[in-house]
């Protein structure tokens, strides 16, 4: 890995690849905004507040909402080590339904690291309780297809 996790290398890693994300990028203009935090042990946490806009079924959240939440977290988690990686794969498990309107938190940390490829794991939890958790794939970007003379995919 890069560097052991902060929140400075957390970042400046997300400004340089994820200016203009729809969950946690400072320009993207979204009302979610998340503001991942290093904790201690090298993972990542953030608080998201969405209101009934984010709601799939009356008064739950979507969970496609749930599982944007979920990737951004182990983004994040990796921006924390100073690394730029795409989602390769992502599995989700939802366990409880998610309250619309009421806050929740989203924890993501490192559970394998051979790069280029990364394996995180984040949970979603609401009233201390886990709702959601998933486990994702992540390729180092720098390896990525299509990150060359042309550019980065979008």
């Amino acid at each position: 890995m890069k560097g052991l996790p902060s929140q400075a290398l957390l970042d400046r890693t997300r400004e340089r690849f994820h200016d203009r994300c729809v969950a946690c990028g400072p320009s993207g203009g979204s009302p979610a905004r998340l503001r991942f935090r290093v904790l201690e042990d090298g993972g990542v946490e953030a608080r998201f507040d969405g209101g009934s806009f984010y709601q799939g079924y009356r008064d739950l959240l979507h969970g496609g909402v749930i599982t944007t939440l979920l990737d951004a977290a182990m983004t994040n988690c990796l921006f924390a080590r100073g690394l730029g990686a795409m989602t390769a794969e992502l599995q989700v498990r939802f366990v409880h339904p998610v309250a619309a309107g009421q806050g929740c938190t989203v924890r993501a940390r490192c559970e394998k690291c051979v790069p280029p490829l990364f394996v995180i794991r984040a949970e979603l939890f609401q009233g201390g309780q886990c709702h959601a958790w998933a486990t994702g794939k992540f390729l180092d970007r720098t390896v990525a297809p299509g990150d060359g003379p042309g550019g980065a995919p979008g």
